[in-house]
């Protein structure tokens, strides 16, 4: 019947689709080593693989954070805001907390303070946490520039 809309024809599953589904559910069993080398494994294959870049950097702030005493690491980056560590512990628990900005604003003032592999390590850090938001999200592109201020 001409009339009759036809459906559209099913997506080819792509080649990393299996190990992104892996990757996604060990992530959700909170195996965040095992997410991360299922993401890892992808990105040596195809290292512009957005979804694995970004599962990649949620599984390690996940990792990072997993072990952790919210508490103590709060407590540490208040009392040593020199102690990088400490600020970078503080900056992994403002992002799963949802305070996005809180992390952002803390990392840029820690690049502030700091010089060398030090500041490097922040920077980093920093970049990527924006893997984890996205590029989109206002909030990256105003730590983006805020960060580019005290480089620069």
């Amino acid at each position: 019947a001409a009339g009759e809309a036809q459906a559209p024809a099913p997506v080819p599953p792509g080649p990393y689709d299996s190990l992104l589904e892996a990757a996604a559910q060990a992530l959700d069993a909170n195996d965040f080593p095992g997410a991360v080398q299922a993401y890892k494994n992808v990105l040596s294959d195809d290292p512009a693989n957005t979804e694995a870049r970004l599962g990649l950097a949620q599984a390690e702030l996940l990792a990072r954070v997993q072990r952790t005493d919210p508490q103590k690491v709060r407590q540490e980056a208040a009392e040593k805001p020199a102690d990088v560590d400490a600020q970078l512990a503080a900056a992994d628990l403002d992002l799963v907390g949802g305070h996005v900005e809180d992390a952002f604003g803390r990392l840029v003032d820690t690049v502030r303070r700091t010089f060398g592999e030090d500041r490097d390590r922040v920077r980093l850090r920093l970049l990527d946490l924006f893997e984890v938001i996205g590029p989109e999200d206002p909030r990256v592109g105003a730590a983006r520039t805020a960060l580019a201020r005290v480089l620069f």
